[in-house]
């Protein structure tokens, strides 16, 4: 089962995001809406794959990966998600980190093929 975490303080986008890990099947999904959410979750859940929103109340996804990373003993991959223009974040992004940056309304069909590479990584 591939644990997932999510943060995004978009209630519907968190709800569309679950939906199409249950469609995957195979993959456990948390949800955080603030960074501190999503810090206090993982004192007590090691996620194997994290999405990230760009604009958070409390921290920016960059800084939020950061902070993850420096209190996960691996190194999950993780991928930014954000309204903004994709080509303007996806390098930034990938200088902070992320393994790909995905754009509101995130394609499902980009999502659904993370999601099983990185099951059977794990599996």
């Amino acid at each position: 089962m591939l644990r997932v975490l999510y943060v995004d303080d978009d209630r519907v986008n968190s709800l569309l995001f679950v939906e199409a890990c249950r469609f995957a099947g195979g993959v456990e999904v948390e949800t955080a809406a603030t960074a501190a959410q999503a810090l206090e979750l993982v004192r007590h859940w090691t996620p194997e794959l994290l999405v990230i929103d760009l604009h958070l109340p409390d921290l920016d996804g960059y800084q939020l990966l950061h902070a993850l990373r420096s209190c996960l003993d691996a190194r999950p991959p993780a991928y930014l998600c954000t309204a903004d223009e994709a080509l303007l974040v996806e390098g930034p992004a990938r200088a902070a980190g992320f393994d790909g940056c995905w754009s509101k309304p995130v394609d499902l069909s980009a999502v659904l093929a993370v999601l099983a590479r990185q099951g059977s990584a794990v599996a």
